[in-house]
């Protein structure tokens, strides 16, 4: 059964840095055709923050790139997001999903507020 869990949010204040981690157990991590980041803050749609697709490299939003940096550690299976300079717009669940062999995954999300 694969399981996500996402873990590392919190309130920061503006200009401070958090990384989140996604811990996935049941799926390969060397298989992982794709891996993501989303957030959604309340009442608004899930919006897409960054992407590491297999061999074509990892792209981010505009909204966020030069701030947000994913990673990963194929030991841990875990899937991370620096994210840094974090300002109130930020705020919101952060959600990770993985797709493996024409399966998608999401996990349940991590808060990150950020104060002004």
């Amino acid at each position: 059964q694969v399981q996500l869990v996402e873990s590392g949010g919190g309130l920061i204040q503006t200009g401070g840095s958090l990384r989140l981690s996604c811990a996935a157990s049941g799926v390969d991590f060397s298989r992982v055709s794709q891996m993501d980041w989303y957030r959604q803050a309340p009442g608004k749609q899930r919006n897409f923050v960054a992407r590491l697709a297999r061999n074509i490299g990892t792209y981010y939003a505009e909204s966020v790139k030069g701030r947000f940096t994913l990673s990963t550690d194929a030991a841990k299976n875990t899937l991370y997001l620096q994210m840094d300079s974090l300002i109130p717009e930020d705020t919101a669940v952060y959600l990770c999903k993985m797709d493996q062999s024409g399966q998608t995954y999401w996990g349940q999300g991590t808060q990150v507020t950020v104060s002004s």
